[in-house]
């Protein structure tokens, strides 16, 4: 089980990052925990400075803007 982690204030495009990834996953039946990590401190600590940020597994695979489907599809 991959453990991906959406980091962000709660905006749109984390809101539209977190559906995205979730999407993804469950069409190509990978088993996720998703959560989110919201206060900035936190987020700073992964290093990211541009939101949303994606986390895979404690690895930053993404910071700054909605990531394209393909890239996600990657992912997994």
């Amino acid at each position: 089980m991959k453990d991906v982690k959406i980091l962000g204030t709660g905006c749109a495009n984390c809101r539209n990052t977190y559906a995205l990834v979730e999407a993804v996953a469950k069409e190509k039946g990978v088993a996720v925990t998703l959560g989110k990590v919201e206060d900035f401190p936190s987020i700073a600590a992964y290093g990211v400075m541009s939101t949303p940020g994606v986390v895979i597994d404690g690895v930053v695979v993404h910071a700054g803007g909605v990531p394209s489907r393909e890239k996600v599809e990657g992912w997994f």
